[in-house]
């Protein structure tokens, strides 16, 4: 597997790292690696179809990428309150971007979910995932993306393929989201990118 980019992170050193909506991230120890991004109460990345939530203020830890990429990061969490979520995204702009969570919905389950923002946002629950960390991969191709959820990096499942008209440069991220608690700790495990695509959009191989 490629370059773990979490690797050597620390409070003051975020390597080539930048903050949207900073928050706290502490380096996990013990029997974990990678480290617990800080979500604070009530926040989120999402444009409701509806026009009532409109939300841009969940703490991301992103790089910059130009071109094809395959981004892949192990994410666990606890579950705290409804909504509560670890995600990987991809976002060109405040009305473009796409993000894959292992999410804590509103009907009791801990799921793979996906939202589109390709001027609103697109919300789909996907499969109901009972063990307590997953992996999410993005892959672009142009301007064609895939997202997958698999066990262990290696093996995938398709959650979505779509296509969105965005700049060559995107920022991919790491998501602390907390849209109906008091705060939330999310851990991200691991965290994979590769300036290049997969063979199959769907497949993520």
């Amino acid at each position: 597997m490629s370059m773990n980019y979490l690797e050597g992170l620390s409070t003051g050193q975020l390597g080539g790292f930048q903050w949207m909506n900073p928050s706290t991230m502490e380096v996990l120890t013990g029997d974990k690696s990678g480290i617990r991004i800080k979500a604070p109460a009530k926040c989120d990345f999402f444009k409701d179809p509806a026009g009532v939530h409109m939300m841009a203020s969940a703490p991301c830890l992103y790089l910059e990428v130009e071109g094809d990429f395959t981004a892949k990061a192990h994410v666990s969490h606890a579950f705290k309150t409804v909504w509560d979520a670890a995600a990987v995204m991809a976002w060109a702009d405040p009305d473009h971007w796409a993000k894959l969570c292992f999410e804590s919905t509103d009907f009791g389950t801990r799921a793979i979910v996906s939202v589109v923002t390709d001027e609103a946002s697109d919300d789909a629950n996907g499969v109901n995932y009972h063990w307590p960390d997953v992996w999410l991969q993005i892959v672009r191709a142009g301007n064609a993306f895939g997202m997958q959820y698999g066990p262990d990096g290696v093996h995938w499942n398709m959650v979505r393929y779509f296509g969105m008209e965005v700049p060559k440069k995107v920022r991919i991220g790491l998501v602390a989201q907390c849209p109906g608690g008091d705060g939330a700790d999310l851990d991200f495990l691991a965290f994979h990118l590769e300036h290049e695509t997969v063979g199959d959009l769907r497949a993520g191989v």
